[in-house]
């Protein structure tokens, strides 16, 4: 097995146009089947354990054992819990199966720290599978999800569209339609759909973000280390080429994953929603890897702020919130990885969703006394609209500079010779 797995190419999903036309060519017989109203779930399996495998063929083989071993492992803890969970209900045993679920993930994360090295049980994608996985044992615990079965669980896990970097579908949502076959006019609606979002990622991913990773971010890059110190202008030049690359790169590769799911019959959630025109830091967060972001929210910060309510840990609903934004923030730095500028990061918009909570509670105070003595409420047209997106803009785009990890280049590592 082993030997086999090395001789294979090592394909990176949507990494070339070549990828893409041998997988809508591996696609065709489930377009024709679902076109016919009808699913083929072994031939799915097969295209899905295929294209897998090329995912971690050639030097990536050890990839394909770790995932292997990473299905048997959660499989163990969902359905070991949602035995439990039947008769039982006690928070330890709940927490402790949410741990289990999310230890390989924090194993992954804490090895290249402490040991120096990244681990075996290591492989791409396993951040978005945890996910998956922890909020299943978190419904179950909440009565939403009582009747979870072995094949769809790992036909959840391995759907081929999304395993390696999300967007992070729920598994009712993605049962729901996979056992609800689309109509054939539904179908079609779906295929004009894939298309666009195909078309639509191909221009960000392989044009734009190429253009800005292959000829403007290396010059600037280099002269931005060369100028060295704190900041300079060419850091800041940096700053919106890095941001604009991290958004098309990826934005792109979530375009491919969904229009995939939908040539596949699936309506995977979108993933990025012109994040570039939100607000405020709120409106951001509903328009970023919104996959991620809702994960956050639903099943850390919502719990987090029940949490602290229902036992009184703040006396002021605001204090709770606040914490929470910051806890739930942080906690998403430290899932990116244990430096501290993923760290930092997380913090940043922790801080940021504070400030943008107490704006807009101090408005409607504002507003209040205002129509009390009779008076216009606080402006709220397009040109203040236009302001909260310039400054929110502003605002992600120093954010994203901090979470590309080039300050700590530029302060601790700069090795380039700055001129005298």
């Amino acid at each position: 097995m082993s030997s086999f797995l090395q001789s294979l190419p090592n394909w990176q999903p949507y990494g070339t146009p070549h990828y893409f036309s041998i997988l809508l060519l591996a696609l065709l017989p489930i377009v024709i089947a679902l076109f016919l109203g009808k699913r083929l779930p072994i031939y799915e399996e097969l295209v899905s354990i295929g294209f897998i495998s090329l995912m971690f063929g050639g030097t990536h083989y050890k990839q394909f054992f770790a995932l292997l071993g990473y299905l048997i492992w959660q499989s163990l803890v969902v359905f070991a819990y949602q035995g439990y969970r039947k008769k039982y209900d006690h928070h330890l045993v709940f927490y402790l199966s949410v741990l289990l679920a999310a230890l390989p993930l924090i194993i992954v994360k804490l090895a290249p720290t402490i040991f120096g090295s990244n681990s075996l049980l290591g492989f791409l994608g396993i951040s978005y599978l945890t996910f998956k996985t922890v909020a299943m044992v978190m419904e179950m615990r909440d009565g939403e999800l009582t009747e979870v079965t072995l094949w769809p669980f790992i036909r959840f896990m391995i759907f081929l569209p999304t395993i390696s970097s999300g967007p992070i579908d729920r598994y009712r949502r993605f049962q729901q339609d996979y056992l609800k076959v689309p109509s054939r006019d539904d179908y079609l609606s779906m295929l004009e759909k894939a298309v666009w979002y195909i078309m639509l990622g191909a221009l960000y991913k392989f044009i734009i973000s190429h253009m800005l990773v292959t000829y403007v971010i290396p010059p600037i890059k280099l002269a931005a280390l060369a100028d060295g110190g704190l900041i300079n202008w060419h850091t800041i030049l940096y700053m919106y080429a890095w941001g604009f690359d991290l958004f098309f790169d990826f934005a792109g590769y979530s375009m491919f994953a969904v229009g995939i799911s939908y040539v596949m019959g699936i309506k995977t959630p979108i993933n990025f929603n012109k994040p570039f025109l939100a607000r405020d830091l709120k409106d951001f967060w509903n328009r970023w890897h919104m996959s991620l972001s809702f994960w956050f929210r639903d099943f850390v910060f919502m719990r987090l702020v029940y949490t602290m309510m229902k036992r009184k840990v703040f006396k002021n609903r605001n204090t709770t919130s606040s914490v929470a934004y910051l806890l739930n923030m942080t906690l998403m730095g430290f899932w990116h990885g244990i430096h501290w500028y993923y760290i930092v990061y997380g913090i940043f918009h922790g801080v940021g969703l504070i400030i943008n909570d107490w704006w807009i509670r101090k408005k409607k105070t504002i507003n209040k006394k205002r129509k009390q003595a009779g008076q216009q409420p606080l402006a709220d047209n397009k040109w203040t609209h236009g302001i909260g997106i310039f400054i929110t803009f502003h605002v992600v785009m120093l954010s994203l500079l901090i979470f590309s990890g080039f300050l700590d280049t530029l302060w601790f590592h700069n090795f380039i010779r700055q001129p005298k």
